[in-house]
Formats: C-alpha cells, structure tokens, sequence
C-alpha cells in the first residue's frame, strides 16, 4: 500500500525520505498531508516555537513554578495545580 517516496524540504531544499513507516504513523493519527519539512528543519523549528519559561514562586501554595511570561511584582501567580483549582471554584 505504502512506499518510501522522497520529497523535497521547503525550508532548506534537500530531499529526504517519507519513509513507510512515517506514512502508516500518518494515516493512522489520520493525517493527510505529506511533511514539508525534513527531519533536521521540523526539529529546528520545533526549538524556535518554544516559549522560554520564567522561574516564579505559587502565590497559593508557595511551590516553585515556571510560567511562560515574566512575572510582574504584586501581581499573583499560581502554579499549574493550584491555577486548575481555581478555575474549578
């Protein structure tokens, strides 16, 4: 059903192989488009769309936390459990 078949990389221009095994993984999680990126520039990418994370301390419980935005003194911060609960309230 399935057969490797080489694509060119939109980003960097190099061929690489979608493999069958990549299609199968693809058809199963039922998507329908092909990659358009090569191995090396999704991982890139993938690094670049990261958010960096601030170190922060739960205005709740007083937990060490990370939060995707620089924290602002006297404005409240909750840690991922304690955000959950009070959206839960």
């Amino acid at each position: 059903m399935f057969q490797d078949e080489t694509l060119q990389c939109e980003d960097c221009g190099k061929e690489f192989v979608f493999t069958v095994g990549e299609q199968e993984f693809y058809a199963e999680k039922g998507l329908v488009n092909k990659p358009k990126r090569c191995p090396d520039c999704r991982k890139v990418r993938r690094q670049k769309s990261r958010r960096k994370l601030y170190d922060a301390i739960c205005s709740e419980c007083g937990a060490q936390t990370k939060v995707p935005f620089k924290p602002i003194e006297g404005k409240e911060i909750y840690c991922k459990e304690c955000f959950h609960k009070r959206q839960e309230a």
